[in-house]
């Protein structure tokens, strides 16, 4: 038997990834890994296969994207105020699913999260944690979850800082993984290649 999370997954897919490429032509997310999938399409597959449910959250203009994360499964909306940060992309899609029991947020660049974290994160948040993220080695990573006690603050979020300020605000229920690919993140060309 598999398990599913009652939260709403969340993919934040907006950011523009100038790191990436400076000249904004390549999407990072686009970009494959070795064996050909895309970056964002293996995000949304890991997150999927723990909740029913991803609102995965582009920019305006990013079709090809959002025919990727349509493909993955994923609900795609499309935030008018993307250039505004991470804050607001998130925002976006906590209003568009503002029923949720609660939203476990990814990030569109991290594909190599093992899902049993995912899956671990999940479960502290199903069973009543309003705040939870995974560590490893002492840092925090992704996924982070959030309970509906935060409904009202995340869907007020604006700026790049996420949800930095609820963070600092509030205890995070820790949950150890040994899982370094919680903080691993496709910045430059070179990371899709690096074992």
């Amino acid at each position: 038997m598999t398990f599913s999370s009652n939260a709403t997954g969340v993919l934040l897919a907006a950011g523009l990834g100038t790191r990436f490429d400076p000249s904004g032509i390549h999407n990072k997310l686009l970009a494959t890994l070795p064996d050909g999938t895309p970056v964002v399409f293996q995000s949304a597959r890991r997150l999927l296969s723990v909740v029913a449910q991803v609102v995965a959250v582009v920019r305006p203009g990013a079709e090809k994207l959002a025919d990727v994360l349509n493909e993955a499964g994923c609900d795609v909306i499309f935030a008018i105020d993307a250039e505004r940060g991470m804050g607001a992309t998130l925002a976006a899609a906590v209003r568009a699913r503002s029923d949720a029991e609660g939203w476990l947020v990814a990030l569109g660049d991290m594909p190599w999260i093992e899902p049993q974290t995912i899956e671990a994160v999940a479960r502290a948040l199903d069973g009543g944690t309003p705040l939870v993220a995974p560590y490893y080695r002492d840092q925090r990573g992704h996924p982070v979850g959030f309970g509906r006690a935060h409904a009202k603050a995340l869907g007020t979020l604006d700026g790049d800082a996420g949800a930095r300020s609820l963070n600092t605000l509030n205890p995070v229920r820790r949950i150890d993984v040994d899982d370094p690919n919680i903080l691993r993140d496709v910045d430059l060309p070179g990371d899709l290649v690096t074992g």
